[in-house]
């Protein structure tokens, strides 16, 4: 911005939004975990190149016109991408409503929040990191239910149905079978438990 004064140059004067200390924190970790990051901005490219650089952001697409976010999403995604778009304004909607997984900060626009599949509570970049570690570890432990379950029953049924009996004269009694039925449903239930326990990058509640 230049300031002048009866037509002459006083000052010229940067305006420049901060960058929040946790995002370089956020996308290190993304990168770590084998996300390719991109910005998506109206910015000038070499606004957007030094915030990049700053952040660690390993690709950017800049000046991108509010209409034109949804066509690059799309064209990631024909790269055989899964995309996950990040947002929290009017101008994000359409990308949030096509990208494979819309998240949108609970700070942003409610146009952004009833697009996106998910909302963070907490505007904080860190909290699309823990929220990705939550979710991969949420699946690891339904697919070790899901196993422990057809093993368990797997073996169980047919011992119930009496399959030794004939071979080994052992019979399972219903009071037994249903004993050991309602065991398993503890172990599930046990095993789910184990998530409260999680390790994820960052503590929202520090934050």
């Amino acid at each position: 911005m230049a300031v002048a004064y009866r037509g002459m140059l006083q000052g010229v004067l940067a305006i420049a939004d901060p960058i929040k200390p946790t995002s370089a924190q956020a996308v290190r970790k993304l990168n770590e975990l084998g996300i390719h990051t991109v910005m998506l901005t109206g910015d000038h490219t070499s606004v957007a190149n030094a915030i990049a650089k700053e952040l660690g952001i390993s690709q950017v697409i800049a000046q991108v016109l509010p209409d034109q976010k949804a066509q690059h999403i799309q064209a990631l995604q024909q790269q055989g991408r899964k995309v996950a778009m990040i947002g929290d304004g009017i101008n994000d909607a359409p990308a949030l409503a096509l990208a494979d997984i819309g998240i949108a900060m609970g700070s942003g626009s409610d146009v952004a929040i009833e697009s996106a599949q998910m909302t963070l509570l907490n505007s904080s970049p860190t909290s699309v990191v823990s929220a990705i570690e939550l979710s991969k570890a949420t699946l690891r432990n339904m697919k070790q239910n899901l196993f422990g379950a057809f093993i368990y029953n797997t073996l169980g049924i047919p011992i119930a149905a009496g399959v030794l009996y004939p071979a080994f004269g052992f019979l399972l009694s219903p009071v037994v079978a249903g004993a050991a039925m309602a065991l398993s449903s503890i172990t599930v239930v046990s095993n789910a438990n184990r998530l409260r326990w999680s390790k994820i990058s960052f503590d929202q509640h520090s934050q």
